[in-house]
């Protein structure tokens, strides 16, 4: 029997649609699960029955988190937010902390888990944190572009066993203030926080690169799939 993973879905509000970038999809099931996307909704009933029904939950990347929910009012360079998104996400995470549930969250997935626990983000790193370090790099997105450090003691560390290695990136925020429940387990050259883990839960990971580009020509990141899944796979 394989895990079944909660995939949240990706939003294009001009097309009045809901997409998915294959790589999230296929990273799960190479990794062994069976991916299900999620729909949009904002009934808490059915979001509770969603949630009871999966073995894990991926948080994928995608629009902003709006900045009211850290107590911040947007700036100029704020994308557009998506409060549909936004709402369900929030309940999500809360089933899923409740019950210890495997969540991996990728880009907006680990600002969001952020956000959910109590921490803030830079709504512009261009603006807010200028670095000579490319976090908003151009296609092809599976290429590296910068570089992470990976802190001892920590999860990444023990699955991954090395020091540092080069990840890609594509975003415009980050995690500024970090929520009490995370541990920062990378970080960039410019001392972004580049992945977390929340201690005392079954498996809660989130990285700021996309995994979902790069798994199949970097073993790392397909062993990050591979991790979550198999803490999914213990529900079963």
């Amino acid at each position: 029997m394989r895990p079944v993973i909660g995939v949240m879905p990706l939003v294009d509000e001009d097309k009045d649609s809901l997409w998915m970038l294959p790589g999230y999809l296929n990273g799960v099931l190479e990794a062994g699960g069976i991916p299900v996307i999620f729909p949009l909704i904002n009934d808490v009933d059915i979001i509770r029955q969603m949630v009871s029904s999966v073995q894990g939950v991926l948080l994928t990347g995608g629009h902003d988190v709006n900045p009211a929910l850290y107590g911040e009012e947007p700036i100029p360079e704020c994308v557009k937010s998506n409060p549909e998104r936004d709402f369900m996400e929030r309940i999500i995470l809360d089933l899923a902390l409740q019950n210890d549930i495997p969540v991996l969250g990728i880009c907006r997935g680990i600002q969001f888990l952020n956000v959910f626990l109590g921490g803030t983000l830079y709504q512009d790193l261009p603006t807010q944190h200028p670095s000579k370090i490319e976090h908003h790099q151009m296609p092809p997105y599976s290429k590296t572009i910068h570089r992470v450090k990976i802190k001892s003691d920590c999860g990444l560390s023990e699955l991954l066993d090395v020091k540092s290695f080069k990840v890609n990136s594509y975003r415009h925020q980050a995690i500024k203030d970090l929520a009490d429940d995370l541990k920062v387990m990378a970080v960039s050259e410019d001392k972004i926080i580049e992945a977390v883990e929340m201690p005392g839960k079954k498996f809660v990971w989130a990285v700021q690169w996309h995994p979902e580009f790069s798994y199949r020509r970097d073993e790392r990141n397909k062993k990050i799939f591979e991790e979550f899944v198999r803490h999914c796979s213990e529900l079963i």
